[in-house]
Protein backbone atom coordinates (compact mmCIF):
# COMPACT_ATOMS: atom_id res chain seq x y z
CA UNK A 1 0.00 0.00 0.00
CA UNK A 2 1.54 3.63 -0.87
CA UNK A 3 1.68 6.45 1.47
CA UNK A 4 0.42 9.43 1.26
CA UNK A 5 1.90 11.94 -0.28
CA UNK A 6 -0.92 15.22 -0.61
CA UNK A 7 0.59 17.36 2.35
CA UNK A 8 -2.64 18.77 3.51
CA UNK A 9 -3.74 15.11 3.88
CA UNK A 10 -0.86 14.07 5.89
CA UNK A 11 -1.12 16.85 7.86
CA UNK A 12 -4.28 16.64 8.93
CA UNK A 13 -3.80 13.13 9.55
CA UNK A 14 -1.10 13.03 11.65
CA UNK A 15 -1.98 11.52 14.01
CA UNK A 16 0.92 12.00 16.58
CA UNK A 17 1.70 9.35 19.05
CA UNK A 18 4.41 8.87 21.98
CA UNK A 19 6.32 5.88 21.99
CA UNK A 20 6.60 4.07 25.73
CA UNK A 21 9.84 4.40 27.22
CA UNK A 22 12.96 7.02 26.97
CA UNK A 23 15.36 6.94 24.43
CA UNK A 24 19.10 8.09 24.08
CA UNK A 25 21.83 8.60 21.31
CA UNK A 26 25.05 6.36 21.99
CA UNK A 27 27.99 5.51 19.88
CA UNK A 28 29.39 2.11 20.44
CA UNK A 29 30.94 -0.57 18.40
CA UNK A 30 29.53 -3.62 20.26
CA UNK A 31 26.86 -5.21 19.03
CA UNK A 32 23.70 -4.35 20.86
CA UNK A 33 19.51 -4.48 19.50
CA UNK A 34 18.76 -0.71 18.72
CA UNK A 35 15.67 0.62 17.70
CA UNK A 36 17.44 2.94 14.98
CA UNK A 37 21.06 2.47 13.81
CA UNK A 38 22.74 5.54 11.51
CA UNK A 39 25.45 4.63 10.13
CA UNK A 40 28.02 8.18 9.39
CA UNK A 41 31.63 8.54 8.62
CA UNK A 42 32.64 8.92 12.46
CA UNK A 43 31.00 6.10 13.92
CA UNK A 44 27.67 4.29 14.30
CA UNK A 45 25.25 5.65 16.18
CA UNK A 46 22.52 3.76 18.40
CA UNK A 47 19.12 4.63 19.65
CA UNK A 48 18.56 2.72 22.35
CA UNK A 49 16.01 2.40 25.04
CA UNK A 50 17.24 4.17 28.09
CA UNK A 51 17.54 0.92 30.20
CA UNK A 52 19.27 -0.33 27.50
CA UNK A 53 22.49 2.16 27.74
CA UNK A 54 22.52 2.31 31.22
CA UNK A 55 22.65 -1.71 31.38
CA UNK A 56 25.16 -1.65 29.13
CA UNK A 57 27.49 1.57 30.84
CA UNK A 58 27.16 3.43 27.21
CA UNK A 59 27.57 7.02 27.88
CA UNK A 60 24.74 9.44 26.42
CA UNK A 61 23.71 13.06 26.33
CA UNK A 62 19.72 14.06 27.17
CA UNK A 63 16.92 11.45 27.04
CA UNK A 64 14.56 11.33 24.58
CA UNK A 65 10.71 11.10 24.02
CA UNK A 66 10.16 8.88 20.58
CA UNK A 67 7.15 10.41 18.77
CA UNK A 68 5.17 8.52 15.68
CA UNK A 69 3.53 10.36 13.43
CA UNK A 70 0.76 7.63 12.98
CA UNK A 71 0.14 9.00 9.30
CA UNK A 72 0.84 6.46 6.27
CA UNK A 73 2.90 9.24 4.39
CA UNK A 74 5.37 7.76 1.38
CA UNK A 75 8.88 8.61 1.70
CA UNK A 76 8.34 10.59 -1.70
CA UNK A 77 5.83 13.42 0.47
CA UNK A 78 7.39 16.55 0.21
CA UNK A 79 7.18 19.42 2.80
CA UNK A 80 6.45 16.97 5.67
CA UNK A 81 9.49 17.15 7.29
CA UNK A 82 9.47 20.89 6.85
CA UNK A 83 5.95 21.33 8.72
CA UNK A 84 7.04 18.97 11.66
CA UNK A 85 9.88 21.06 12.54
CA UNK A 86 8.67 24.03 11.72
CA UNK A 87 5.91 23.67 14.48
CA UNK A 88 8.59 22.20 16.95
CA UNK A 89 11.25 24.90 16.02
CA UNK A 90 8.31 27.44 16.66
CA UNK A 91 7.22 26.04 20.07
CA UNK A 92 11.33 26.10 21.14
CA UNK A 93 10.90 22.18 20.95
CA UNK A 94 14.32 20.72 19.96
CA UNK A 95 13.73 17.58 17.15
CA UNK A 96 15.64 14.56 15.60
CA UNK A 97 13.37 13.50 12.92
CA UNK A 98 13.42 9.87 11.56
CA UNK A 99 12.06 8.35 8.41
CA UNK A 100 10.52 4.54 8.55
CA UNK A 101 9.17 3.24 5.60
CA UNK A 102 5.65 4.26 6.40
CA UNK A 103 5.89 6.61 9.40
CA UNK A 104 8.07 9.81 10.26
CA UNK A 105 9.37 10.25 13.83
CA UNK A 106 10.83 12.82 15.80
CA UNK A 107 12.71 12.53 19.02
CA UNK A 108 12.39 15.28 21.28
CA UNK A 109 13.59 15.70 24.63
CA UNK A 110 11.63 13.69 27.17
CA UNK A 111 11.04 16.58 29.54
CA UNK A 112 9.13 18.60 26.28
CA UNK A 113 7.22 15.77 24.83
CA UNK A 114 3.66 16.80 26.08
CA UNK A 115 4.13 20.16 25.00
CA UNK A 116 5.36 18.78 20.95
CA UNK A 117 2.36 16.54 20.93
CA UNK A 118 0.58 19.22 21.91
CA UNK A 119 2.41 21.48 19.12
CA UNK A 120 1.82 18.76 16.42
CA UNK A 121 -2.03 18.37 17.46
CA UNK A 122 -2.86 21.81 16.71
CA UNK A 123 -0.81 21.76 13.42
CA UNK A 124 -2.88 18.69 12.33
CA UNK A 125 -6.05 20.66 13.81
CA UNK A 126 -5.57 23.88 11.80
CA UNK A 127 -8.09 24.54 8.80
CA UNK A 128 -6.48 23.37 5.61
CA UNK A 129 -7.16 24.48 2.07
CA UNK A 130 -9.03 22.07 -0.31
CA UNK A 131 -10.87 20.00 2.44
Amino acid sequence: MAGQTDLDTLLSDLRPTRRPGEFVYVTTSRPIDAEARIVEREAVTLILERAVADREGLEYEGSYAWLTLEVHSSLEAVGLTAAVSRTLADAGVPCNMLAGYYHDHALVPSDRADEALAALRRLSELPRGGR
